[in-house]
């Protein structure tokens, strides 16, 4: 896929890597489906169709959602001297071009979008969440507001307000 960024200046770039508390979930789905096939394997006796199936099903599940976790295992910011460029997974990828944003401020994700992950908010605007902790809240004069997770919301605000018209 053609990158607009590939042939800008970037200014700007931080990765943000999933919360603990994703990071947590995956391992405890992880160790019970370890655990659960450890123990079908070990305790019976004699395994009937449908406890060979039924792991099967399992490790099935667990090889979607490592596919899953790595997809989202965190998202990329770049901030070029035109754009702004926010990649979460390979899928989800969202650029605006600075001169087009209205605001921008350090807010919190947590509690206005449910969860982590790419989400639409109560209030209709647009999220991409690796944890509950600090995000940047961008406005573009048109289109959704627009939330990403940062370990450096003031760095990013600053940064994209010098470059936005007056």
């Amino acid at each position: 896929m053609f990158d607009f960024l590939d042939m800008e200046n970037v200014e700007y770039s931080e990765w943000v890597p999933a919360g603990a508390l994703v990071k947590s979930s995956f391992a405890m789905v992880s160790l019970i489906v370890v655990f659960v096939t450890f123990a079908v394997f070990s305790f019976s006796k004699a395994l009937a169709v449908e406890d060979i199936l039924g792991v099967l099903v399992a490790w099935v599940v667990l090889a979607i959602l490592v596919l899953v976790f790595y997809n989202y295992r965190g998202l990329q910011i770049k901030i070029s001297d035109q754009r702004l460029s926010v990649e979460y997974g390979r899928f989800d990828k969202k650029s605006l071009l600075l001169n087009e944003i209205v605001s921008c401020k350090k807010t919190k994700a947590f509690g206005r979008y449910l969860g982590v992950g790419v989400r639409v908010g109560l209030d209709g605007s647009m999220a991409y969440t690796t944890s509950f902790a600090t995000a940047v809240e961008v406005t573009p004069k048109a289109g959704r507001v627009f939330v990403f997770s940062s370990k450096n919301p003031d760095s990013v605000c600053e940064i994209i307000n010098q470059r936005k018209p007056i």
